[in-house]
């Protein structure tokens, strides 16, 4: 049995899909206390129930957070207080990531192939392991305070170096 938490926001939209939920991730889930979420089924279901239940808390739509039954697929969580000590950096650093019009964001997602969740003081990303790389490389630059053209060149470096490769 695993039980996590989740935003509250997010517990409501959960608890509405719950029956399709269930039955995608072969587990019996049920909601306690308004954000705790009860898995019960066997390790191996529980453990994909937990990471997919986790990265819809973190902002992903189920469509998306379903890629990570798949074997290929990770996610990783980069949370803005391990960086910044007050709600502005946050609020200002979020907006880098975001970009004009959610122009970063898109080409990030875009250029590594990875998703990306920007939801609390939280980024989530869902990818395969060189999608992450590429994005969590752009976003680090930018949490460091790089600015957006270098951010761009070392992922399209690493895009060109990943393709290469095959």
């Amino acid at each position: 049995m695993e039980h996590i938490l989740i935003p509250e926001k997010r517990a409501k939209l959960l608890e509405k899909l719950l029956g399709n939920v269930e039955k995608m991730l072969s587990c019996k889930i049920k909601m306690v206390e308004g954000n705790e979420v009860v898995i019960n089924g066997d390790a191996y279901s529980e453990f994909n129930a937990k990471n997919v239940i986790q990265a819809f808390g973190r902002g992903f739509e189920l469509e998306k957070a379903y890629k990570l039954l798949s074997e290929d697929y990770f996610s990783k969580y980069v949370n803005f207080k391990d960086f910044f000590s007050n709600e502005e950096q946050i609020r200002r650093i979020k907006a880098r990531v975001i970009g004009s019009s959610g122009k970063t964001k898109l080409y990030i997602e875009e250029l590594s192939g990875a998703d990306i969740s920007i939801y609390g003081n939280t980024i989530g990303m869902i990818g395969k392991a060189g999608e992450l790389t590429i994005a969590s490389a752009g976003l680090q630059i930018l949490l460091e305070g790089g600015n957006h053209k270098k951010a761009y060149n070392i992922m399209e470096r690493m895009h060109r170096k990943l393709k290469e490769e095959g």
